[in-house]
């Protein structure tokens, strides 16, 4: 196919798929005559999953590189090459002080409850979870530390529904695009859902009690 029709199926400006070949982030298309570059299904998976770091993901250019130069690592299995991918769509950064003692313990002990074994003891994601835990103590919501073994609990429910749709693909790229694409969007489903879920239960919860006068005021009538 022409660079035409490659932007036409993936949705990416012609300009913007040169550029992405200039950066290396995309291989060039087979020359077929002076003025004839032709571009095949895998420019389509590489061009779909660099979208969705970049335009979805935010994810910077340089970052993207990296990431496909780790990815395109032939000895690194799919495990592997999805923490990669995995922790450069983060979309938290890593504390700029070291957590509390107390509240590193904490996240690891909620991960240990968990059976999450193969979170290692200094992994970066469980000093994101400390500090958090620690900027709830120090507005003294000890009762939403308390809570975070049940949002574990919930998270783990979604990371299998994760990586079960993963399982369904079978090409490298195919896999990669969809935790990419999934990951960026399927946490902005889970937000959506999560304060959709919030005003659900806020009106079930605190308007329950402003429901009742009016309810004798009916029957009353």
């Amino acid at each position: 196919m022409r660079i035409g029709e490659l932007s036409a199926r993936t949705g990416v400006p012609a300009a913007t798929i040169k550029y992405y070949v200039r950066e290396g982030l995309l291989s060039g298309g087979e020359r077929r005559g002076h003025n004839r570059v032709e571009y095949g299904e895998a420019h389509v998976r590489r061009l779909r999953l660099v979208r969705a770091m970049v335009e979805v993901g935010s994810v910077p250019i340089a970052k993207v590189r990296e990431v496909l130069a780790e990815i395109e690592e032939p000895d690194r299995d799919i495990d592997s090459t999805l923490g990669v991918a995995s922790r450069a769509l983060a979309q938290h950064r890593l504390p700029a002080e070291e957590p509390r003692a107390q509240d590193l313990d904490l996240a690891r002990e909620i991960v240990r409850r968990r059976g999450w074994d193969a979170i290692h003891p200094g992994h970066p994601y469980l000093r994101i979870l400390a500090d958090a835990i620690g900027r709830l103590r120090e507005l003294d919501l000890v009762d939403m530390v308390d809570m975070t073994g049940e949002y574990a609990r919930a998270a783990e429910i979604v990371a299998e529904f994760d990586l079960a749709l993963l399982s369904t693909r079978r090409e490298r790229d195919e896999i990669l695009e969809a935790m990419v694409v999934g990951t960026v969007l399927g946490d902005a489903i889970f937000e959506a859902l999560r304060r959709i879920a919030q005003v659900q239960v806020s009106a079930r919860v605190y308007q329950r009690g402003q429901q009742k006068p009016l309810e004798s005021e009916d029957d009353s009538s």
